[in-house]
């Protein structure tokens, strides 16, 4: 909702995957918005809502948008799950621990659950994968998103080999 003051960008790091969790932002925010993607060095934007801001200044700064939205409030459809994991398995073999940013509108629904999702494909249960998202964005992933996770199997599909290679620029767990 428009009322509810923009909450911070939420970084979520896994192995050697980085998340930045933002809300959404306006045209009027857009430079704040483009400072925080750099500040964590995201170059990847994927927004789950409806258009509400230009992303020509994005891509003028290098900064990728992907535009896969769904539904408020509801699990995301099987084609954008594999267009984000494919997007992931891509961008985090390409570049270990670098950041992709994904926002909603509130940055507590549909946001949380894709993030929820690339973690339980690297290797989480989906218990740690909540727990873990909400210990950093308080109310996030209602009932139904909570059930699909619940109901989720994983592939395995963002288990990298020799995550040791590597040099992680996050938080490792």
């Amino acid at each position: 909702p428009a009322w509810l003051p923009a909450s911070p960008p939420v970084e979520v790091c896994y192995k050697n995957m980085r998340f930045l969790i933002t809300h959404n932002p306006t045209n009027a925010t857009l430079d704040t918005f483009i400072e925080d993607l750099k500040q964590y060095g995201a170059t990847t934007v994927v927004r789950v809502c409806e258009v509400t801001y230009d992303k020509t200044p994005l891509e003028k700064d290098g900064i990728t948008v992907m535009d896969w939205a769904f539904d408020d409030g509801a699990p995301p459809p099987t084609k954008i799950v594999d267009d984000w994991l494919n997007l992931l398995k891509t961008k985090f073999r390409e570049d270990p621990g670098c950041c992709v940013a994904v926002h909603c509108v509130a940055g507590l629904g549909r946001a949380p659950v894709l993030v929820a999702l690339a973690l339980i494909e690297g290797g989480m249960k989906y218990e740690e994968a909540v727990q873990f998202i909400r210990q950093k964005r308080r109310g996030a992933i209602n009932s139904k998103q909570l059930t699909y996770l619940e109901k989720y199997r994983s592939r395995q599909r963002l288990r990298f080999k020799d995550p040791h290679k590597h040099k992680n620029k996050c938080c490792v767990m």
